[in-house]
Formats: structure tokens, sequence, C-alpha cells
């Protein structure tokens, strides 16, 4: 609690996305920087972490988008927030498959954390794997950007609008307790979100100011160097317009005013808001669909019944559980979104067609 106290030294209370962005990203105690939370030994599992499946259909999309790129000799992957890494394993175990491709392909791992990167750089022994902190040092291209779990990791803006007035929420520390309030706020980010029509009377609304930040150099080297951005990620389409902070810490729940810095908080995507940002961009963005439709696109079932063949009874079992759970409509399937943003003049689309 000392720690988190010193954010507030120098001012009483700050906007809510620069408290996300410390808690979750500050060198000293930020979530991110102090541990591994991916796995069952952390506070959550990503898709990458539940079956090496999910890397191969990956991979199988990527092979299938650089074919349509006229198979260019060279080709970078960006992975945006890396994780532990599982699924920069995954694509270059199943690349071996593709060997015109595993030449050309040059991966690149964005990673914000200093401890993330340690994992990686352990885990991942490949001369086709760099690290890159700053996405201006991509000279070249063709560039396919990729996030899992990556948007709803990034700080989120909140407003509310009351009587025609716009409030933002901010935090503050009041004897040792985080505590959340609406200010008053007149500046110009109400243009942006009057460009984004979602202001509206008495709701919450989430406004991803640092993902827009983020995906500005991602938009920008598309539209210079030609390709795409797939990004994967739970969220929504239709606009539920309530707060969807979320905090976990040991794989449940938790209070996210408890265990600062020690547990992850994030938000859902607004899919349809990122769409929107894409199009304003001058990128073309196909259908966003479930990440059950999409991994089923690309044949996940296909490849199980050939790996169950090899399989005993106990193992096959284990195997469709895991892939029962990336596609099951109550469980990630339906709850998870894919999303794809492209140049213009691409004729690929998310599902292969």
């Amino acid at each position: 609690m000392k720690k988190i106290n010193k954010l507030f030294s120098k001012t009483k209370s700050m906007p809510l996305d620069i408290f996300l962005d410390k808690v979750l990203y500050n060198r000293d105690f930020g979530y991110y920087q102090k541990k591994n939370p991916f796995g069952e030994k952390g506070d959550f599992i990503t898709a990458p972490n539940i079956s090496n499946l999910f890397g191969e259909m990956i991979t199988i999309w990527l092979v299938s988008f650089w074919k349509k790129l006229k198979k260019p000799k060279k080709i970078n992957f960006i992975e945006m927030g890396p994780g532990n890494g599982d699924l920069c394993l995954s694509i270059l175990r199943t690349l071996r498959n593709f060997p015109k491709v595993h030449n050309s392909i040059n991966i690149l791992l964005y990673e914000r954390s200093e401890t993330l990167r340690k994992i990686q750089r352990k885990r991942i022994v490949s001369e086709k794997v760099a690290w890159i902190k700053n996405l201006k040092t991509i000279k070249d291209g063709p560039v396919i950007f990729f996030g899992n779990e990556f948007l709803d990791a990034l700080p989120i803006k909140q407003f509310k609008k009351i009587n025609g007035i716009l409030f933002e929420k901010y935090v503050e520390m009041n004897k040792n307790n985080i505590n959340f309030f609406f200010k008053k706020k007149i500046n110009k980010k109400i243009k942006k979100l009057t460009n984004f029509k979602i202001i509206k009377n008495n709701i919450i609304i989430e406004y991803p100011e640092h993902g827009f930040r983020e995906l500005e150099l991602v938009c920008k080297k598309i539209k210079q160097l030609n390709g795409g951005a797939l990004f994967i990620d739970y969220g929504y389409l239709k606009e539920n317009n309530f707060d969807t902070l979320q905090s976990v810490i040991n794989h449940k729940f938790n209070d996210i005013r408890k265990n600062i810095g020690d547990a992850d908080i994030t938000s859902l995507v607004n899919f349809n808001l990122y769409k929107k940002y894409f199009n304003m961009k001058n990128l073309s963005v196909d259908k966003v669909i479930s990440q059950s439709e999409f991994l089923q696109k690309l044949g996940i079932m296909e490849r199980y019944k050939i790996l169950s063949n090899r399989l005993d009874k106990k193992e096959q079992s284990n195997l469709y559980g895991r892939i029962k759970r990336l596609i099951h409509p109550k469980m990630m399937g339906e709850n998870f979104k894919v999303i794809f943003a492209k140049n213009k003049k691409c004729n690929f689309t998310i599902d292969l067609n």
C-alpha cells in the first residue's frame, strides 16, 4: 500500500486510465512488471495456454494471408503482447510444415513488460524472432499484426453524461482506501466522443484512448507497407454502456479496489467502437465474428479428428475438453470475438474466403 500511496503523493486524484496504466505497468510495482500471470500457477489462462491447436489455427490463417499477399519473400508478423510466449512457440513449430513461409517470415514480439520479455527470451530461442519496443522500427513489409487478449489489457477512460454535462471517472486515495468518483470534465475529448457517437445520458461510456493510441502506428504501417491486423479478445458487439472493468487474482474475481498491483484489471472490448476506429483510419474491416466461428472455419475440429486417431481415450478426452473450452458458446466460443482490419488493397477475408 505504501507504493500505491506514492502514486498520489503529487496529486489528490487522477483519471481512471492513468491510474490503470500505473498499477498495471509501473516499473516498480505494476502488475505485469512483477510476475508471470499466465497458466494454472498464475491468475488466468489464455487460449494459447489451453491448447497448441489455437496456435496451429493462427498459423494456418497466417499462411493463407501470406499466399493472398502474393507470397512475399519477406513479411513481418508482429505479436502484440505475447504473454508467456506459448503462441509464438506454437507458430514456430507449425511453420516447419510450411518451409517457404518459414523462410520469408520475421516474428517481432512487442512487449511492454520487462519481466515478461525475460520469460519470453528464455523460452523462445530462434533466429526468426526479435523483440521490439517501438513499432516505428518496422521499415519493411508487408506486416501482419496479431494480438490475443491485448486490447482488453489496455487502460480505458470512463465518462458519464448527467443533465447535459459530461463527467469523467477519477480515482483517489483516501485513508489507504481507493475511491472512484466522477468529476466534471470539459476538454477536447468531448469532440472525440462525439465523433464516435457514443455520448448518451445517464450511462457509463467507456473510451479506449490508450488502445487507439497504440493502434495509431499499427494503422499507419498497414497503410504504408500493406497487410492487416487481427485481434482476438473477449468483448461485445452491442453497446451495453455499463462498467465492464473487472479484476482477477488466482483465477477468481477480485474487488478492483483491493490487491492493487497484485491482481489483473481488464475491461471488455467494444468491438463496434474499434471497427469505427479502423474505418476512420481508412482501413477495411471485415464482419466481426466469434472465436468459435473463426477456429472452426480454420479447421480446428478436423485437426482434432486427425490427432485423436493417435491418442488413447484419456488423451482424446483431454484434448476434446480443451477444444471445447475454446469453441463452446457458453465458454470462450461466443464471449471472444475476432476483428480483422486490413489495407484496402487486400482481398483476403477473416474466414479465408
